[in-house]
């Protein structure tokens, strides 16, 4: 990336660049899977790094080699064919240019997540957009929950079939080995058992060679990438099966199965290099040999064309057709009704209205002309199943009728209702969805299985029209967004806490112990943070010891950064949360729950710890909030308000306004309140004993100076006249090395995953107490519970929910 600012900066054109760089980077990636020879491209720049213009000879011969196989020097190289050594051509390097190449040379490039160049390039393409980096592209797990369902399922399932089959030709190919073995005999039938075993795995793997996957909105290929992935999984499960079988079956599946359609000419190039790499990546790391003649082919199914519109007669624009294909995935763009004019031209937006208006309102959001477009390759039977990502606006008004229209010709079979998303730097929300003709019985809704999935994306209760309740405002929060390495060890915080100030101030002030999403579903890591909350830099500079790490450490991250904010105020956290500060003041204790986690898990976070972005905050101290935050009633609420990862085993991630926001706290009588409370504290003693048993552990008491307004306030003892005394911070540490490693497999993942039966009365007697506050039977099913939540929560906010119904 800097290397890339650079080349920018000297007027260098964007394109020309990005070609050149993904050149360099594959070259990386090939030595380090021994595809060039080892370390060819890093000696190489090392033999030239003092002389720019010698390097630029060398890497075009060796760019020359590669398009077409050839001697290198002594080294001969593959032939890589394939559009991306169609030139030879190489941008002279500054010295410190190729420096920074031969830096970026020395990581191990086979390990490399192939999606990052899509996110790389377009900061490289658009510098306006370098704060949004990740912003851009879809992440592979949000690829993998969309995939895996439309594509994956049928032909699991289809495996599956043949699997069973070939188990009972199995069988037979025994026998008949064994009364060939009998009768002394070496003749074989006319038919054997074992040719039909050969027939049927050589047929399906056939059949993997033959799916076919289309994107028509491509960008840079990661969901091409991530699903030929997939399919090469599952190529090598029946490969692996088949040598158990002593079948001879030879691995089929090649990035040619896969189409896409992408406007922009650099997306359309860097698609293929990302499918390659991935494809090779996996090769590589499956120990499976490349085919090398060539060892790239030219994916010529990878289309530049707008999705959309035919326009290759300008005066007569047309619906574009697009590829025959078994399979569509991907994520069109987002962009509202309104905007669409603006964005992509009057007379593009003219033509789009012409050319579908039977079948898509005007205003409604780009992305629906995908879901219709997808609706009707369906429908005329050129495609099976389609799984696309949409807008979440896409479940009501104008934008619905797509989906209505995906029922009336076929039907949902999958969705995630709700995911948060990143999108032009702002959150979002957006839906998956997978649909087809109404072949697939099985339909999943928000990773639970349902008898039928409506258009807005609801099963039974709709709870899309939950409200955000009035009296759970300012109560839950996302944890600080450091946005800068102000992180600190163990050792190095209580040395920093130990150093005094010309001011007088204690650097206790401003060290704290910080939690992320592993320090609770595992173990805690010991990492300290820097945090001045909202000092200006003035107050900051006071705590000389930590204001100078964050100097040296933050402060030439944060110059480089686009947002301006960031810049300017280095010294303070990108999202400092100051509602969470203020409503958590005073309290010894909060609650917190991780925002992804595979286990819905809430627990206590000491109040002189901060909390990380991937943390949940509520400001509550009470046993009574955290009982029935804990409760299988909570649990459902959250899982069905927020958004499902892949699987169901993966978990799920809670939204504090989606999930706490909307749900409808019982009003329990104070002695329903008490017995909440007790099963909640019981419940956390025994999970705290647990993972900390005495006879492992023991406590260390920390000392240091400390401010009686700190953030060490309830561990400050004998504070003098200025509010400074001794701090007494009570640890929990393993008695010793041994105690240690037996304590690595203490973690509430771990304990979860097991569920002892003490652990399940447990729950069981809190959700007893918070049905009983409810007044409610514990053996209602989730649907009645779902929509007996969603009722109070109505109940509760009459005059938000008549507004959105007259909205």
């Amino acid at each position: 990336a800097k290397l890339a600012d650079d080349m920018r900066r000297r007027g260098l054109e964007a394109t020309q660049v990005a070609h050149f760089l993904m050149k360099l980077m594959f070259c990386m990636f090939a030595e380090d899977i021994d595809l060039l020879p080892k370390k060819l491209f890093e000696r190489t720049v090392e033999a030239s790094k003092g002389d720019p213009k010698k390097l630029t000879k060398m890497l075009r011969s060796l760019f020359a080699a590669m398009a077409k196989g050839d001697y290198f020097g002594a080294d001969e190289i593959l032939f890589f064919n394939g559009g991306l050594f169609a030139d030879a051509e190489a941008v002279e390097l500054r010295p410190l240019e190729i420096e920074a190449v031969l830096s970026a040379a020395r990581f191990d490039w086979a390990s490399v997540e192939p999606s990052i160049f899509g996110t790389l390039f377009e900061r490289l393409l658009d510098p306006d957009k370098r704060s949004q980096l990740g912003a851009h592209y879809t992440s592979r797990e949000d690829i993998e929950t969309l995939t895996r369902p439309v594509v994956m399922t049928p032909l699991r399932r289809e495996w599956d079939a043949v699997r069973a089959q070939a188990d009972k030709l199995r069988e037979k190919v025994r026998k008949e080995a064994a009364e060939r073995a009998q009768a002394r005999s070496t003749k074989t039938r006319k038919k054997s058992a074992r040719a039909d075993l050969d027939k049927l795995l050589n047929d399906f793997i056939e059949r993997l060679a033959h799916v076919t996957i289309l994107d028509p909105a491509c960008g840079s290929g990661n969901f091409l990438y991530v699903a030929i992935r997939m399919l090469l999984d599952l190529e090598k499960e029946v490969l692996t099966y088949a040598a158990t079988t002593q079948s001879t079956v030879r691995p089929h599946v090649r990035p040619t199965q896969l189409s896409g359609l992408e406007i922009n000419q650099y997306a359309q190039e860097l698609a293929q290099v990302v499918i390659w790499i991935g494809y090779l990546q996996w090769k590589h790391d499956n120990g499976y040999d490349f085919n090398r003649h060539p060892v790239l082919d030219n994916i010529e199914s990878i289309h530049r064309t707008d999705a959309i519109l035919d326009l290759s007669d300008p005066e007569n624009p047309k619906e574009l057709e697009w590829p025959d294909a078994e399979f569509i995935i991907g994520n069109p763009p987002f962009l509202g009704g309104k905007r669409i004019r603006g964005e992509c031209g009057h007379d593009y937006y003219e033509n789009m209205l012409r050319v579908f208006k039977k079948t898509i309102p005007p205003f409604s959001d780009l992305c629906c002309y995908w879901f219709e477009k997808a609706r009707r390759q369906i429908e005329l039977g050129k495609t099976k199943r389609a799984g696309l990502l949409a807008t979440q606006g896409i479940r009501g008004g104008a934008n619905r009728i797509v989906l209505d229209r995906v029922k009336q010709s076929g039907d949902i079979f999958f969705a995630v209702s709700d995911l948060d998303w990143i999108l032009d730097g702002a959150n979002v929300h957006v839906s998956m969805i997978g649909f087809d003709n109404g072949d697939e019985q099985t339909k999943q809704l928000d990773n639970a299985t349902t008898d039928t999935i409506n258009a807005d994306l609801t099963s039974a209760a709709d709870t899309t029209i939950a409200q955000r309740l009035k009296q759970n405002e300012s109560r839950s929060f996302v944890g600080i967004q450091k946005s800068g390495p102000f992180d600190l060890s163990f050792l190095e915080a209580v040395e920093m806490a130990q150093v005094p100030n010309a001011h007088g101030v204690c650097n206790s002030d401003v060290l704290r112990p910080y939690l992320n999403a592993l320090d609770i579903v595992r173990r805690p890591q010991d990492v300290w943070v820097i945090d001045f909350g909202e000092m200006t830099q003035d107050d900051s500079s006071r705590y000389e010891a930590p204001f100078e790490f964050v100097k040296k450490n933050v402060k030439p991250i944060r110059d480089v950064i686009r947002r301006e904010r960031h810049r300017d105020e280095w010294w303070l956290y990108g999202e400092t949360r100051q509602g969470m500060r203020k409503a958590t003041h005073g309290f010894n204790r909060a609650i917190v729950t991780p925002l992804v986690a595979k286990h819905f898990v809430v627990t206590w976070q000491d109040s002189a710890a901060i909390a990380s972005n991937l943390l949940i905050v509520i400001a509550s101290q009470e046993d009574s909030d955290l009982g029935i935050l804990s409760s299988s009633i909570h649990q459902h609420w959250a899982r069905t308000m927020g958004t499902q990862l892949r699987e169901s085993e993966s978990g799920s991630r809670y939204t504090p306004t989606t999930c706490f926001e909307t749900f409808p706290f019982p009003h329990p009588t104070p002695k329903q309140r008490e017995a909440i409370a007790a099963a909640a504290k019981s419940l956390d003693e025994l999970r705290s004993t647990w993972l900390n048993p005495p006879e492992w552990t023991k406590i260390e008491t920390l000392e240091f100076a400390g401010s009686a307004d700190g953030p060490w306030a309830r561990y400050v003892h004998d504070p003098d006249k200025r509010g400074i005394g001794t701090v007494r911070y009570p640890r929990r540490i393993p008695t010793d090395s041994g105690a240690a490693k037996l304590l690595a497999k203490r973690t509430l993942t771990n304990l979860y995953n097991a569920k002892p039966e003490w652990l399940n009365q447990a729950h069981a007697k809190l959700d007893a107490a918070v049905f009983a506050a409810y007044g409610w039977d514990t053996g209602m099913s989730d649907d009645d519970l779902l929509a007996a939540l969603l009722k109070l929560n109505l109940e509760r906010e009459p005059a938000k929910r008549k507004a959105s119904v007259g909205a």
